[in-house]
């Protein structure tokens, strides 16, 4: 039988259903496994692992009565500290500014709660959630569990590392420009991005989607089952519709699937990558998918737009701090940000236009295909102590030309693994619905998983102290 942390959740509540075991005996041996991990990876904050025993032990008695109290009773899950929890601060990767306890759940966190999943810590993320990063100058240096000299992406970087090294099998990321995505694919797991307004979140944003991240589809599914329950406090959220989120089954014949190799700016693309997301689509045309080639929705005037308009947004944040707390966060981050502050109020208007070309051209996609395969990223890895893919804070967003316009257009987007490269990192290969289309693309991305029939594998613990926090 596997260890407890090798196990799904959906294979958690079937273990506790048959009490084969327990939540106790899960979570026990999770701590043990997150000590041994943890030094290597940082990619918890918040961990409270007395906490967590204590709530296992309530879950454990409900169970022994056959009395479970919500459809994720006793499961082990994460948040990324960007999602508020009652009691505790949101330090957005910096730990500046006042820094006062959260007075609610925000409502990822809140749909959890209720459904009785078992709160293990939150995870990292870099200054602001503005890096794809593990490199944070509050919570230091997540590293990738594949390979500790290796970057994790971000901002979800504790939730990729947490995932992949088995630290629970349920996480939560955000994602505004690929967040979820790219840490996903980087360190080897499922991430995915609904429509915008179906998993309802606050503080919401343009762009802005809270999303599972998991060790497979069947997971991602279960979680939505509760994050998508509706939320009045997200004023961008989508009506409540029921759905029967674990039904994953898909007949594709006739489907047409646009192919989308090239991201139309950005970095190159590998060509082990390049390789692995071709033999991916193939693999839906042999389940009788029609294949057809597409050029690429993004441009790099739409990129260098949201580059300007998301500097302006981000001097504006960097304004709050005092000069004493500016000097505090990333040099990255300041290097990139203060380009805001040499933009004109038309400059930022005319950037954030660009998020209108990008939904005008996103949508249009769909005019000719029922869903697209691309790569996640253009590249299999970059150092761990790097900002981004270029180490260059003026170029910081070249590695996500194949996420972002999903995120400007709304439509629901999935990374997961396609295999590993030739020096045993992960690759990812990305599923793109249209907008509202979040349980089509669930069941396509498990048909997927079903027909690369990966074995499972698991990163390697270190046997010496080498990235150790």
């Amino acid at each position: 039988m596997p260890e407890p942390y090798q196990l799904t959740a959906t294979q958690l509540l079937a273990g506790y259903r048959t009490h084969t075991f327990s939540p106790s005996e899960v979570a026990g041996a999770l701590v043990e496994h997150i000590n041994r991990w943890e030094p290597h990876i940082n990619a918890l904050y918040a961990y409270q692992p007395d906490a967590f025993i204590k709530a296992a032990e309530a879950s454990t008695q409900r169970w022994a009565k056959d009395e479970p109290n919500g459809a994720l009773d006793g499961v082990p899950v994460t948040l990324k500290e960007l999602i508020a929890t009652k009691g505790m601060p949101v330090p957005v990767g910096t730990g500046l500014g006042e820094q006062a306890p959260a007075t609610e759940d925000a409502p990822p966190a809140a749909r959890l709660a209720e459904d009785n999943a078992l709160l293990l810590a939150k995870t990292t993320c870099p200054d602001f959630g503005m890096l794809s990063s593990g490199l944070s100058s509050f919570h230091g240096l997540t590293r990738n569990p594949w390979d500790l000299a290796c970057n994790t992406g971000g901002s979800s970087a504790g939730a990729g590392a947490a995932a992949a090294a088995g630290l629970g099998p349920l996480h939560v990321g955000t994602d505004i420009g690929g967040s979820v995505r790219l840490p996903a694919a980087w360190c080897g797991v499922v991430g995915f991005k609904p429509t915008l307004g179906r998993i309802p979140i606050d503080p919401y944003y343009v762009g802005r989607c809270a999303g599972p991240m998991s060790r497979c589809i069947e997971d991602a599914a279960l979680m939505m089952t509760a994050l998508a329950r509706t939320d009045r406090r997200d004023a961008m959220r989508l009506p409540p519709e029921k759905i029967d989120w674990m039904d994953l089954g898909l007949d594709i014949k006739g489907l047409r699937v646009g192919v989308m190799m090239e991201a139309g700016c950005g970095l190159p693309l590998d060509d082990e990558i390049r390789h692995q997301v071709e033999q991916a689509a193939k693999h839906l045309e042999a389940a009788g998918a029609t294949l057809v080639p597409l050029a690429p929705v993004l441009t790099r005037e739409m990129l260098d737009g949201l580059d300007h308009f998301w500097q302006a947004r981000q001097w504006s944040e960097l304004l709050k701090l005092s000069a004493e707390e500016r000097e505090q966060v990333l040099p990255a981050i300041l290097a990139w940000a203060d380009g805001g502050a040499r933009l004109s109020g038309v400059d930022a208007v005319q950037g954030f236009q660009q998020t209108m070309m990008m939904r005008r051209a996103t949508e249009s996609v769909f005019d000719e295909v029922d869903a697209v395969i691309s790569p996640t990223t253009p590249n299999i890895a970059f150092p761990a102590e790097w900002p981004s893919p270029t180490n260059d804070p003026r170029q910081p967003f070249e590695h996500i030309a194949y996420t972002v316009p999903w995120n400007m257009g709304e439509q629901p987007a999935i990374s997961l693994n396609a295999g590993f490269s030739s020096g045993d990192m992960p690759i990812g290969v990305q599923l793109v619905g249209s907008r509202f289309a979040d349980h089509f693309v669930l069941k396509l991305a498990r048909l997927l998983e079903e027909r690369l029939a990966l074995p499972m594998r698991w990163p390697t613990l270190p046997t010496d102290k080498v990235g150790a926090q």
